[in-house]
């Protein structure tokens, strides 16, 4: 059971109902990670603007995916794995993709994603080396790391709510 309530679009204010109007029509439901949110409005008005400002970057949605996923694992949000697992597969990752991008193996975008968060920024010489020789450029470290940061901050609001995961379970959530 959740820690914060979640709000309903019956519930939400004046200011939220419009954004969460939206949210529902973009992804086909209201999920509950919005219900929450909505309980801050700015909270809730921040991330969909940077998730919309992420939307634009140079990642294609396979990077992202991978990002979210390895930064999400390392955070330990089951929220977050269960909802990217169905986001990472409509981009295109297989089921073995998705368990390797979790664990920061996929790619070295999820490597990359993994070491950010694991320690917390604070990358050695050899891991920027190393994500530099896999082709990925100075933008796209930069592109990394707002993303990470976009997604701890659900990570860190599921698992401080236990937000109840509302999207398929996922096969192997360790």
């Amino acid at each position: 059971m959740s820690r914060i309530a979640p709000l309903s679009l019956e519930t939400a204010t004046d200011a939220t109902r419009p954004t969460l109007e939206g949210v529902q029509k973009k992804i086909g439901f209201l999920p509950n990670l919005f219900k929450t949110l909505a309980t801050a409005p700015v909270a809730l008005d921040a991330y969909v603007q940077i998730s919309a400002t992420l939307g634009k970057t140079s990642l294609s949605a396979k990077e992202k995916e991978a990002v979210y996923l390895a930064a999400s694992q390392v955070n330990g949000c089951d929220y977050c794995l269960a909802a990217h697992t169905l986001f990472a597969s409509k981009a295109g990752l297989a089921a073995e993709e998705i368990i390797e991008a979790r664990h920061g193996r996929l790619n070295a975008f999820a490597t990359l994603a993994h070491q950010l968060t694991e320690t917390r920024g604070h990358l050695s010489d050899e891991q920027i080396a190393a994500a530099r020789a896999a082709g990925i450029d100075d933008k796209k470290i930069i592109e990394v790391i707002a993303v990470v940061a976009a997604q701890t901050l659900t990570n860190y609001l599921n698992n401080v709510a236990l937000t109840d995961v509302d999207f398929p379970a996922i096969e192997n959530p360790a």
